[in-house]
């Protein structure tokens, strides 16, 4: 209660009835698996260029992240995040620049090896004396045969061949109190404090790096046409494991360097509700990121087959009994051809990144209700193997979602199916729908934690999940002619017995009836005579 002590008017502003819940984002993606460079950090990118600019593009016959990216926004996709996977004895290139100062590549790999960095005197003066007012970082990547004789890299006009990319970072200053504060316009670590400092993601390949007894700037200053490369960088030895992509989450001071699923638990990436490895169709990678998803509960993972399987009575197409039974994922069969997009040349790929762009699409347009299926894949030219209805027959009934090729009408995903084997979770729509208000209602109840539990408090709640349900009723996601044939919730004393009461519980029960997709439409005609009949 406000207090008065003096007299007067008094306008009071208080909250009654129920609070609105906003539905939560269901189309975030996230693709884990090894990119040609790039951030370790999972980075957000939202088109296929920015993907491209920042992480590469073809790197392998065997490597398919960059070919899954641009499925996923040529299908409807429009917030991805990239989690770049390296070997667990993967280095970082760096160069001392002096001062205390080093530049580091963004992430670990010998791909840091092609970054050439050059430090001049700032362009802008300051005073009679034109002293420079800080320093300039000029960044290049560059393969290994654009060098001169002297090993150093070289072009007649630039000084560097660096294939059309440089990012060039002028007026760097060391006040922290200017805009042009290092640690402000570049991504910035500082060792003395442990932590990564603000900065952004301005850079696509460096990270400035200050050590506990630095100078107040870099050292360094390089001739105008003096170019420096990063070293030291390795991409290690082994394969990628299922560690590797269940990642790890290191002391507070290196959280920076944490990778794979772990770094999806992170705060930061709370979006996410997709999960995605590109051609990972191996027991423990699946394994772990279903795992993943069910724990986090509020996410998707979207399953590759391995390639060239043509034998439908294979165990590889039976995936509830050679990879996971769980609601909380879908398999796809079988890979698709597609053009590729630095080349133009035919490519087999897997058809989850694809996929995962259906699902955003059909969330967008649609609504996370409607199953991601009967939905032209753009970008497939052509299947691996042609599915008939006698295969899809055999392949159905297993949680396998195939992808046909229909005359007429292109090539469509075929399947709605996830990988459980209870009947009451059989479809994606409807997984994805409980997903989805689910973490809508968690996120729109946090302001009742600690407030009085008592009779008006439950009035409040059940209005509050009442008219949210009520518009998903009316956009369609929820079965029945009426909002009780729809939905029920109950918040009193039959849900709550005196001992939760006394302990702090309150307990809401709420009852939901999803729309399940039309799987099997069946016409029963029949033939009638002209006469009418008395």
């Amino acid at each position: 209660m406000a207090e008065y002590l003096a007299p007067g008017v008094f306008i009071e502003e208080i909250e009654r009835g129920p609070r609105p819940i906003e539905g939560v984002p269901t189309s975030t993606a996230a693709f884990l698996g090894e990119t040609e460079r790039g951030p370790i950090r999972p980075r957000l990118v939202t088109s296929y260029s920015e993907y491209a600019r920042v992480f590469g593009g073809t790197f392998g016959d065997d490597k398919y992240m960059p070919y899954a990216a641009t499925g996923f926004f040529e299908n409807g996709g429009k917030r991805m995040y990239v989690c770049r996977l390296v070997r667990e004895d993967a280095r970082t290139a760096e160069v001392d620049i002096g001062g205390g100062f080093t530049l580091r590549a963004c992430g670990a790999g010998g791909w840091g090896n092609q970054i050439a960095v050059q430090v001049l005197d700032s362009t802008t003066t300051r005073g009679a004396e034109k002293k420079p007012v800080g320093f300039r970082i000029r960044v290049a990547l560059i393969s290994a045969a654009d060098t001169d004789k002297s090993g150093s890299p070289f072009d007649p006009k630039s000084g560097v061949r660096h294939d059309g990319v440089i990012e060039d970072f002028d007026d760097l200053e060391a006040d922290e109190r200017s805009p042009n504060y290092y640690g402000k316009r570049l991504p910035f670590i500082d060792e003395a404090k442990g932590e990564r400092q603000a900065g952004g993601t301005s850079s696509a390949y460096i990270v400035l790096v200050r050590s506990d007894k630095a100078d107040p700037m870099p050292a360094r200053r390089d001739k105008a046409d003096d170019f420096v490369r990063l070293s030291a960088g390795e991409d290690g030895s082994s394969d990628l494991t299922a560690a590797d992509f269940e990642g790890n989450v290191p002391a507070r001071s290196a959280r920076t360097q944490v990778q794979g699923l772990a770094a999806l638990e992170l705060d930061p990436y709370r979006d996410v509700s997709l999960v995605y490895a590109p051609g990972r169709s191996d027991r423990d990678v699946v394994s772990k990121i279903v795992s993943h998803c069910e724990r986090q509960r509020f996410r998707f993972a979207v399953i590759d087959a391995e390639r060239g399987i043509d034998d439908v009575s294979s165990g590889a197409l039976d995936p509830r009994t050679s990879l996971a039974d769980s609601s909380y994922a879908a398999f796809y069969y079988p890979w698709i051809t597609i053009s590729d997009p630095q080349t133009g040349a035919r490519k087999l790929v897997p058809p989850g990144g694809h996929t995962v762009g259906v699902y955003a699409r059909t969330d967008v347009e649609r609504g996370v209700f409607k199953s991601p299926a009967n939905e032209i894949l753009r970008g497939a030219l052509d299947l691996q193997f042609d599915i008939n209805d006698f295969t899809q027959e055999t392949l159905n009934p297993r949680g396998v979602n195939v992808t046909r090729s229909f005359p007429g009408r292109g090539i469509r995903v075929w399947g709605a199916r996830t990988l459980s084997s209870n009947g009451l979770w059989k479809y994606v729509s409807v997984r994805r729908l409980f997903i989805f208000l689910e973490r809508s209602i968690y996120e729109g109840t946090q302001w009742v934690v600690f407030e009085p539990n008592d009779d008006r408090l439950w009035a409040r709640v059940k209005d509050t999940i009442r008219l949210f349900l009520r518009t998903q009723w009316r956009n369609g996601a929820l079965f029945g002619r009426t909002e009780d044939e729809a939905f029920s919730i109950v918040c009193d004393r039959s849900t709550m017995t005196q001992d939760d009461i006394l302990n702090g519980r309150l307990v809401c029960e709420i009852g939901i009836a999803p729309v399940r997709p039309a799987e099997f439409v069946i016409f029963r005609i029949f033939q009638s005579t002209a006469e009418a009949q008395r």
